[in-house]
């Protein structure tokens, strides 16, 4: 299927799940990322939910990251160039919403891309080669070009994988791994 289908499906298929769904399917994703090889690294980057949007609920993995005393890094956009400003959570740090509701830093210690070695990764839809669909502005795909080339990247996602997302492109950077409620997918090439 394509991504323009593909984002309509998936778009819908969230915005019939309740409350407490998202909050049991969350805590499921949370539990499944325990079971990765991604433990052992230093600086995390985190998207903070949408909750509008009823993406998946990343306060667990916020609270498990703390837990094993990860640094976290949340991204902030920066629209004119659809990129996106990386902070380190600190105490101080001040989260509010931006023009489309995602919750973001206003400003502290930026983090460049070259050190961040997770990436959680925020998605509509994706298929089994690891391919995924967004939103269609782009700010993963830049993100991702200015991090270090085996920066590990875990897409979180509801729903199971599509078996083929057909207008994918040679630039389209695919997830090393996704986790759904039920399963963890991994794409990465031994």
């Amino acid at each position: 299927m394509k991504k323009k289908y593909l984002r309509a499906k998936y778009k819908k298929l969230r915005l019939n799940l309740t409350t407490e769904t998202i909050e049991d399917l969350s805590l499921q994703i949370a539990n499944q990322l325990l079971t990765l090889p991604i433990w052992d690294f230093s600086f995390y980057h985190l998207f903070l939910s949408i909750a509008e949007q009823k993406e998946v609920d990343t306060e667990p993995i916020l609270h498990i990251l703390q837990g094993k005393d990860k640094n976290v890094v949340l991204p902030k956009t920066d629209a004119p160039t659809n990129e996106l400003i990386n902070y380190l959570l600190t105490d101080t740090t001040v989260i509010k919403k931006n023009r489309w509701n995602i919750p973001e830093p206003q400003d502290g210690i930026i983090i460049e891309a070259n050190k961040i070695e997770v990436v959680f990764v925020p998605l509509l839809a994706f298929d089994t080669s690891g391919h995924r669909v967004g939103y269609g502005k782009g700010f993963y795909d830049k993100f991702f070009a200015t991090c270090q080339p085996d920066v590990l990247k875990v897409g979180l996602s509801f729903f199971e994988a599509e078996e083929k997302i057909e207008d994918t492109y040679q630039s389209d950077i695919p997830l090393d791994y996704c986790v759904t409620p039920k399963n963890s997918y991994s794409f990465r090439k031994s």
